[in-house]
């Protein structure tokens, strides 16, 4: 039957049966159709992908163990986003899965993930493993600092980056640019002449509005000091508030101003070499080329990812990216705004859940906002946690 439907030989029909799960074939069988489905079906990979999440734990555990398993089968469960918890022991026993595949984990890996790797004597055993689990932003202090020993090395302050010097920064960010542009070189082309207008507005009027912004302190002048000289210590304490809020919107337009002026290549160059300002709003540019460009900056850092991750006015393009980067998969924080986010592509939430913590799968199960795929799979989650705590 695998080869069956490997060879596209299978009627509609039944592939949607497959996808379910309802075929008449061993157990073993059934699961690697699953996966062929999930990986490489356009049609029915969502709904494969669904039915492996609740698959029978016992069989999976079974086909976990059995080093005959096929490889796709056991790379499919090994990835950080298709991980179920209760495998991991029986997978990291199995000496047929790849120590890549481990690897992989031990970087990226949740909590849960740290926890049963950190057990494991196949991964401790393993200067390599060893050396990935240190760079798990999910590790306690105590346990950097367990790990750091082990290795023969010092241990970073938690919480602590290094930052590069200037100098540096701007060197990563030509040749980030370079790399972009090259890559992207016909989309560049085909898209040189787009304006700019930021996703969720219906056309931009920044410049008139940066005008009015900028007048206003000024002409505004005498009358805000009658105000302050009739109000007493209140009205002075407010006024440089609103003043510094005018100043804010005034620097904002002006980028914005500054943006408008700019063909396709130059927003590129100017969201990869820019400051946090101009990433702010290129972020939102409606062109995918531009937008994308964005999460190549090498001076980008994570809070602002995590704040691209709940946004709503983003491309989903940008939703579905942010992902990809191995960099940002490995913050929680990233991974649980793209989950509850409603623009998020439902697929790319359904990967996300795996490494979700007890109480926001239960709070994303309950959020109306996002599809009902979405809840469902949080909330079957959900359960199987608490049933695996209960027990």
């Amino acid at each position: 039957m695998i080869d069956l439907i490997r060879t596209s030989q299978v009627p509609s029909n039944l592939m949607q049966s497959a996808a379910r799960g309802s075929l008449s074939v061993p157990a073993d069988e059934m699961i690697e159709i699953l996966v062929y489905l999930a990986l490489h079906h356009k049609i029915f990979g969502q709904q494969a992908r669904m039915t492996l999440a609740g698959w029978d734990e016992k069989a999976c555990l079974t086909a976990a163990l059995n080093p005959a398993t096929s490889a796709e089968v056991l790379g499919y469960w090994t990835t950080p986003d298709n991980l179920r918890i209760p495998l991991l022991a029986a997978l990291l026993a199995n000496h047929a899965v790849k120590d890549e595949s481990v690897k992989e984990l031990a970087a990226r890996g949740g909590r849960e993930v740290v926890t049963a790797l950190q057990s494991s004597a196949r991964v401790m055993n393993s200067p390599e493993l060893v050396k990935a689990l240190h760079a798990n932003p999910n590790l306690q202090p105590n346990e950097i600092a367990e790990i750091a020993r082990k290795l023969g090395t010092s241990s970073p302050v938690a919480g602590s980056t290094a930052t590069p010097e200037p100098e540096e920064q701007d060197e990563a960010a030509d040749s980030a640019l370079a790399e972009y542009l090259n890559e992207n070189a016909a989309e560049v082309e085909t898209a040189r002449e787009a304006p700019f207008q930021a996703s969720g507005d219906h056309g931009h009027t920044a410049p008139e509005s940066a005008e009015k912004t900028a007048e206003t302190p000024a002409a505004m002048a005498p009358a805000q000091s009658e105000v302050v000289a009739g109000s007493g210590s209140l009205a002075a304490a407010a006024q440089p508030k609103k003043i510094a809020h005018e100043s804010a919107e005034v620097k904002r337009d002006s980028v914005v101003q500054k943006i408008q002026k700019l063909d396709v290549k130059g927003r590129i160059a100017l969201a990869v070499r820019g400051g946090k300002e101009e990433r702010s709003i290129l972020i939102r540019d409606m062109t995918k080329v531009v937008c994308l460009a964005v999460l190549e900056s090498p001076k980008l850092t994570d809070t602002e990812v995590e704040g691209f991750a709940q946004q709503k006015n983003v491309l989903d393009w940008v939703l579905r990216t942010i992902p990809m980067k191995r960099r940002f998969a490995k913050n929680y924080t990233i991974q649980r705004n793209l989950a509850f986010n409603p623009r998020t592509p439902t697929d790319v939430s359904l990967g996300l859940m795996k490494n979700l913590m007890t109480q926001d799968l239960k709070n994303l199960s309950e959020n109306k906002e996002v599809a009902d795929p979405v809840r469902k799979l949080a909330f079957r989650f959900y359960r199987q946690k608490l049933e695996r705590h209960k027990s």
